[in-house]
């Protein structure tokens, strides 16, 4: 499966048994261009919403704007992938490597009334909470300087659909050196976030929830094989993939 975007080098260099484990940005569904969300809008519209669904695209395009004045990058960027971009960037990447976080871990607290639920019975999708000891392993994807524009846009409109992430750029380690990256934190204060859910709730809620993206219970199970394939433990996802594979 080719993931490069006229690029020379091969992405994989550092991971070379993820080559096939990605879906191309040509044939995903995550992959937001004016074109999908015009179509968003339009189911939005007939299960009976309206465009406050969704940020404004003036709105939305005017923090992402904000965001990448004022970080400092030498032309490519890096972006932290710790959920559904771990399988699923939707982005033309030129290099991924593992990348750990400090300070972050991952939790199912994000409702989402689109792509892994509905209005009716919303789904959770991961967001990085806080927590001071915590390493939060994932991968981090280089994009390299004349899609930055273009691909980052593409991440906003999928990450910052209905603002529900506060974007950062934080310092994170891998194998080949230390990066900053672009990262979508928890915010906590969105009225989208439940905090206070045990996690039989939650796997209650995956177990149960779907959108047009596919259900939340493989949202969860594409994140638990990735993480296998990496070699990464992370002991909440295990605990809820269990919880979830027994209702």
């Amino acid at each position: 499966m080719n993931n490069t975007h006229s690029i020379a080098n091969d992405p994989f260099v550092h991971l070379p048994h993820l080559r096939g484990r990605f879906i191309s940005p040509s044939e995903s569904k995550a992959r937001v261009t004016p074109k999908v969300l015009e179509k968003w809008d339009q189911s939005a519209l007939e299960r009976g919403s309206d465009i406050t669904w969704r940020l404004p695209d003036d709105v939305r395009e005017a923090s992402r704007r904000h965001f990448m004045s004022q970080i400092e990058h030498a032309g490519d960027i890096w972006v932290f992938a710790y959920g559904s971009l771990m399988w699923d960037p939707a982005v033309y990447f030129e290099e991924v490597r593992a990348a750990a976080l400090v300070g972050y871990q991952r939790r199912f607290n994000y409702k989402v009334i689109g792509g892994r639920g509905t209005p009716e019975q919303p789904g959770l999708v991961l967001s990085l909470m806080p927590e001071p000891d915590a390493l939060c392993h994932g991968l981090a994807f280089r994009i390299a300087m004349p899609q930055v524009d273009e691909e980052t846009a593409i991440l906003w409109r999928r990450e910052m659909l209905r603002g529900g992430y506060a974007p950062a750029f934080l310092p994170m380690e891998t194998p080949q050196g230390s990066v900053h990256a672009i990262v979508f934190v928890a915010h906590a204060s969105n009225p989208s976030y439940a905090n206070d859910l045990t996690q039989e709730q939650t796997a209650h809620i995956v177990a149960n929830a779907a959108g047009h993206l596919g259900t939340n219970g493989d949202y969860l199970f594409q994140l638990a094989r990735q993480l296998r394939a990496l070699d990464i433990t992370d002991a909440y996802i295990e605990d809820l993939y269990q919880r979830v594979t027994q209702l």
